[in-house]
């Protein structure tokens, strides 16, 4: 994986699940903070899908993070990940 102008590395900073209706939410962030993209797999998919430390992600795709505290709570998840994952690591 490569960031470029038309990509944002983004690193997992959350997951959670929801037990009634069997699904995941992932949230990668990008290291500022400033960027997410949510995803919810069910687990029959995600048992299917490599979840990896990062992603490049389109920036057309990433949502802003409004909150400050989330903000800078996913920028210091997203510093932690890159500086002890590779991005290709299953995690």
């Amino acid at each position: 994986m490569t960031e470029s102008e038309e990509t944002a590395r983004c690193w997992l900073v959350e997951r959670s699940s929801f037990g009634d209706e069997r699904m995941v939410t992932l949230v990668y962030a990008t290291t500022d903070g400033d960027y997410q993209l949510t995803k919810q797999l069910s687990t029959n998919l995600l048992v299917r899908t490599a979840v990896t430390a990062a992603r490049d992600v389109e920036r057309e795709r990433l949502a802003p993070v409004d909150d400050p505290e989330t903000r800078e709570r996913y920028a210091a998840e997203a510093r932690r990940m890159a500086d002890t994952h590779d991005p290709d690591t299953e995690v």
